[in-house]
């Protein structure tokens, strides 16, 4: 991977391990000579994995609408700051500057453009690797959700296998590192209605 897309929030959350687990990820993928691509906020665990980036060297690149460049406090002092109109035109900027998707804790926003990333390579529109980095156990429920919809029929077995998860950043870049997105002409069989 030359650039990952770490979605995560512009707050920092109540845990330190939060932050931790940010400054964590930025620090390792500057050792690796892994770009980041995020939201462009110099605030939360957005700032904090791009500081860690830029710390160690290496590339951040963020992606902000022009309606949250004061709100979300634009980092200013990244690689490049792309300045979008739209959150759509956000998203489809970072999807194609990325080699794929960790998320790190955050609120709606996240889950949103997780979940977003991890349809596209349901319906095999990329072949990127999806992964949650379960920091003190802040996705567990998303994760049971998941689950659920599995058992339910929701969710074949084989997409829920899309989403990687780990809870220590250097064994979730291993598996993303690994990840070989799995062929399939169809994702609903005709028997499915």
């Amino acid at each position: 991977m030359k650039r990952l897309c770490v979605f995560c929030g512009s707050s920092a959350g109540v845990r330190p391990q939060y932050v931790a687990a940010a400054l964590s990820l930025g620090a390792l993928m500057a050792e690796r000579g892994v770009g980041l691509v995020y939201g462009g906020a110099k605030v939360g665990l957005m700032g904090a994995v791009a500081d860690a980036v830029l710390a160690g060297g290496g590339e951040a690149v963020g992606v902000i609408p022009h309606a949250l460049v004061s709100r979300e406090v634009a980092h200013q002092g990244l690689t490049a700051l792309h300045v979008v109109d739209t959150m759509h035109q956000r998203k489809a900027m970072m999807a194609d500057l990325s080699d794929g998707f960790v998320a790190l804790p955050g609120g709606f926003g996240t889950f949103e453009e997780f979940c977003e990333v991890l349809t596209w390579s349901q319906l095999g529109f990329h072949p990127k690797p999806c992964g949650l980095l379960d920091v003190a156990g802040y996705y567990a429920p998303l994760l049971a959700l998941f689950d659920h919809g599995v058992a339910e029929g929701f969710i074949r077995p084989q997409h829920r296998a899309l989403v990687l998860e780990e809870t220590e950043p250097a064994a979730l870049l291993a598996r993303m590192d690994a990840f070989v997105a799995p062929t399939a002409a169809k994702w609903i069989g005709r028997d499915e209605r």
